[in-house]
């Protein structure tokens, strides 16, 4: 009965296994202890704990879902995005471009990170990024550039996930405007 043997490669392949598995992981140093235990000094990228919205999260929606935004984010302030937004009659739909088109919205940072993955996950079932079994997601959630006080950071968006051909663009880029705007 033979023993396994570990391969001279180990302290190499492991740990860029390991990365391709968790992107955001930083390894800096591999200690092969057994033929299959390693030990990983690590340390993780800071996660982007800003979030950008345009829509129904918007302080001045007061949609009940702004009562968990501002439980769980701290207002930066207004901002905009590169992209377009279209009026799908009880939500709004941004898609993004590379055109000097503009979504006005506001941003928002985490007030707790280590709540990070609990706190986005509420976010991503308001809007609807986990479907059901068999169903398209109505959004996806994407980090992009964002410009707030002539410069720039990066934050997640919630892009919308399907078609809106035929939907009424909001050419100001300003869903609160163009609500406003409507009203009899």
């Amino acid at each position: 009965m033979g023993g396994a043997v570990c391969h001279p490669d180990a302290g190499r392949i492991v740990p860029q296994l390991v990365k391709t598995l968790i992107p955001t992981l930083q390894i800096r140093h591999t200690m092969i202890i057994c033929k299959f235990a390693f030990i990983f000094e690590f340390y993780m990228e800071p996660v982007n704990n800003q979030l950008f919205v345009y829509g129904s999260l918007r302080s001045g929606f007061n949609h009940p879902a702004y009562a968990y935004i501002s439980t769980h984010f701290t207002l930066v302030g207004s901002a905009k995005v590169k992209g377009r937004l279209y009026d799908l009659g009880s939500y709004p739909a941004a898609l993004p471009t590379n055109d000097e088109a503009f979504i006005l919205g506001e941003l928002y940072t985490l007030k707790e990170e280590q709540e990070f993955s609990w706190a986005i996950a509420q976010v991503d079932d308001y809007e609807g990024v986990n479907p059901e079994p068999g169903e398209t997601a109505l959004y996806v959630r994407k980090v992009t550039t964002v410009y707030i006080n002539d410069q720039t950071t990066t934050a997640w968006i919630y892009w919308y996930n399907n078609d809106v051909e035929g939907k009424p663009l909001i050419a100001s880029g300003d869903v609160l405007e163009y609500l406003q705007q409507k009203k009899p």
